[in-house]
């Protein structure tokens, strides 16, 4: 019954427009899950940690948060952070920036990156 009375909820809400919301409002919290393994290093106030803030990381240059002290690798790499370059380094950050000190082996799950991606993407 409950099952029922749930997707009769979403068929109205499609209708009405509140789909996409829902959707994003699932994806958002996902992704928020999957930031929890992030937050042991990064915040999302702008504070420098163990890992630079990644509030604001989407659009923003690798290595260059004021105030943190990137590795050579980082600094050098001229990544500018978007919806491709995150999901590659997330998934490998050894493979895209060779000699960064991250200790960090990287999310396999495709659907969890993406999760992550569109919750920093909020950040922003």
């Amino acid at each position: 019954m409950k099952r029922v009375v749930h997707m009769m909820v979403r068929v109205i809400l499609s209708i009405v427009g509140v789909a996409p919301w829902l959707a994003f409002a699932q994806g958002h919290d996902e992704g928020k899950q999957a930031f929890a393994q992030c937050s042991a290093c990064h915040s999302i106030d702008g504070s420098n940690g163990v890992g630079p803030p990644l509030s604001g990381v989407v659009g923003r240059k690798s290595g260059s948060v004021a105030g943190f002290r990137y590795s050579r690798a980082m600094k050098g790499s001229n990544i500018v952070w978007d919806e491709k370059s995150l999901d590659a380094f997330v998934s490998d950050p050894q493979k895209v920036v060779p000699g960064n000190v991250m200790p960090f082996a990287g999310v396999a799950d495709a659907k969890q990156r993406a999760d992550l991606i569109a919750y920093l993407q909020t950040l922003n």
